[in-house]
């Protein structure tokens, strides 16, 4: 259960990578900040699913080595795809509207979905996600939350 809630997290930070503008262009750095998200998201979800500081442990490391081969299987065209694709889904979709991407060059290809949209007590608007990502012909999916910053960008929040 653990590691099937892993698996649908880290294709979610990669995505926070890519709206807050992460972009590289060598195998090595896509590997580490791949691996800095996975790591990330891997303690958190352990943490967040009642994991002692062994489960904790065990899910930073699972999470960097998922998140460090996704990282370096997607280059930097196919983060812009994803990233254009996520804004114009966040954006103007209407819930239940899917805005796919897809890279001719690499063909890895994905989608977001935004599911529900609706404003926080604090007035901030937030919609929630699905995405599916496809790379080497493997596919992740994921769910997630963005909400839209006072600059107007969104931003990943779980």
């Amino acid at each position: 259960m653990i590691m099937t809630r892993m698996r649908a997290v880290v294709p979610v930070m990669c995505l926070v990578f890519l709206i807050t503008g992460c972009e590289t262009t060598s195998n090595g750095q896509k590997t580490v900040i791949g691996g800095l998200g996975g790591a990330a998201a891997g303690g958190l979800l352990a943490a967040a699913v009642g994991g002692g500081s062994t489960g904790i442990a065990a899910g930073t490391i699972m999470g960097g080595l998922v998140g460090g081969a996704v990282g370096n299987r997607m280059d930097a065209a196919d983060r812009r795809e994803a990233q254009r694709a996520a804004m114009r889904a966040f954006d103007t979709a209407p819930s239940g509207r899917t805005v796919a991407w897809r890279n001719p060059d690499t063909g890895n290809s994905g989608s977001i979905t935004p599911t529900r949209t609706y404003q926080t007590a604090r007035g901030q608007y937030c919609r929630e996600f699905q995405q599916t990502v496809t790379i080497g012909g493997e596919t992740q999916q994921a769910f997630g939350r963005a909400c839209r910053q006072p600059s107007g960008s969104w931003q990943i929040v779980s």
